[in-house]
């Protein structure tokens, strides 16, 4: 998630004007915004990025005059509220920890999971171990590798496939629900727990600092944007109604969001069924998808599904489809291609914190309602991707899984970017 360079729009001559306009001249139904709630000057955004974001403030918000019911604000957490991954963090945490209990069977797991990885899994943490007892993962280093190997690549350490089988593209992936699925057998609190303590040492590790787990090298550190803390305050003092939607376990998700203000009624994660206070491998649907092995994630336009059934109580199949502009969020951010669909949604801003992820970027560079807001990452952002994106080609992904060109709503192809935000 790296920097941006600056769409440059004149500040120095916005500010000329400003002062060439007497306060007088005015008209009346501004003067609500000039107590508007201001974004903090002195953190750093890319290009007028800042600006951008405080004018639809002012036109959206409370001080703005305007009536009617409070504007929606929704964002992805993993690289947009913070730098790093707290599902990455909290299951680094917990094989160090030895909580991730034996399963029956590891297929048990996932319907997706394939008898490779089964038994991979089986070989790799050993059947001595009774179902529901802790796995020594801190100390076996090869069950421990397999797991993080099947999170990161969605493959075993031999390189074979851990998930097959047919899923919409769009609306789940089997890696990503295979982790709440993982803490099958711990209650929520616990597993909020086990996020908390992963929190505290993420939050106290120096910045870059790397952390292995098996044999695998990742992040030892996280960070919250001080940029997304001030944007998140600043939008609720001016009245929006802010919301996490993450593709992390939701028990996971609400260790964070206080961190930046926000309770556990505005964070809406991956849904794990409960039974007899813990949780099992199933995973709540959306949009009259069924509740099972986790069809419908807060993923792509799943994450559409969950704005609409849990924000705006659109039930059913409707869910799954764009909605008017007073069923819209005003604001979204994300920083990826799982977050797209809802990003793309926002009627007042997109959000989009580069990580070179072809679809997100090839809507924020094409720009067609002038509202998108690219900006690199605000800590270690990454470097400009070399040559384009490939939005007229390969820079969507289909239900099915290929890859196919970027599309504006009319059905126009959008041409390929060059990377601007870096």
């Amino acid at each position: 998630m790296r920097t941006k360079s600056a769409i440059v729009v004149g500040l120095a001559a916005a500010a000329a004007l400003a002062t060439t306009v007497p306060a007088t001249a005015a008209p009346a139904h501004d003067a609500p915004r000039r107590n508007c709630p201001q974004l903090d000057k002195k953190l750093p955004w890319a290009g007028d990025n800042r600006a951008r974001l405080q004018k639809m403030i002012d036109e959206r918000g409370t001080c703005s005059g305007k009536k009617g019911p409070r504007p929606v604000a929704a964002f992805d957490w993993d690289n947009t509220v913070v730098k790093n991954d707290i599902t990455d963090a909290t299951l680094a945490w917990a094989l160090k920890h030895d909580k991730i209990l034996q399963p029956k069977s590891w297929k048990d797991t996932s319907a997706w999971l394939t008898p490779a990885a089964d038994k991979a899994l089986a070989k790799a943490c050993g059947t001595a171990v009774r179902p529901g007892r802790p796995l020594p993962t801190s100390k076996n280093a090869a069950c421990a590798d397999e797991i993080f190997e099947i999170r990161e690549k969605s493959q075993t350490m031999a390189g074979e496939a851990a998930f097959a089988g047919d899923w919409n593209h769009r609306r789940t992936v089997p890696g990503y629900a295979w982790i709440p699925q993982l803490f099958a057998g711990h209650t929520p609190a616990a597993l909020t727990s086990f996020a908390k303590q992963a929190r505290a040492e993420q939050l106290a590790a120096p910045v870059g600092t790397k952390q292995t787990v098996g044999t695998h090298t990742l992040a030892g550190y996280v960070r919250y944007y001080d940029q997304q803390k001030d944007l998140i305050r600043t939008l609720k003092a001016a009245g929006f109604d802010v919301y996490i939607v993450s593709a992390s376990s939701e028990p996971i998700a609400e260790a964070w969001s206080s961190g930046v203000g926000l309770d556990r009624k505005h964070t809406i994660g991956i849904r794990s069924v409960t039974k007899h206070g813990r949780l099992t491998t199933a995973i709540k649907g959306c949009g009259g998808v069924e509740t099972g092995r986790g069809d419908a994630l807060p993923y792509m336009d799943g994450k559409r599904c969950m704005i609409n059934q849990e924000i705006f109580k659109i039930k059913g199949a409707k869910a799954w489809q764009q909605q008017d502009f007073d069923h819209r969020i005003a604001l979204g951010a994300g920083d990826a291609d799982t977050d797209v669909t809802f990003v793309n949604d926002a009627t007042g801003a997109h959000v989009a914190i580069n990580r070179n992820k072809s679809e997100l970027m090839c809507r924020a560079y094409d720009d067609a309602d002038r509202r998108w807001v690219a900006n690199p990452m605000f800590i270690e952002p990454m470097p400009r991707k070399s040559g384009t994106y490939p939005c007229s080609t390969t820079g969507a992904t289909a239900e099915d899984g290929t890859k196919v060109p970027v599309r504006r709503a009319d059905g126009s192809v959008i041409p390929d970017q060059a990377d601007k935000a870096f």
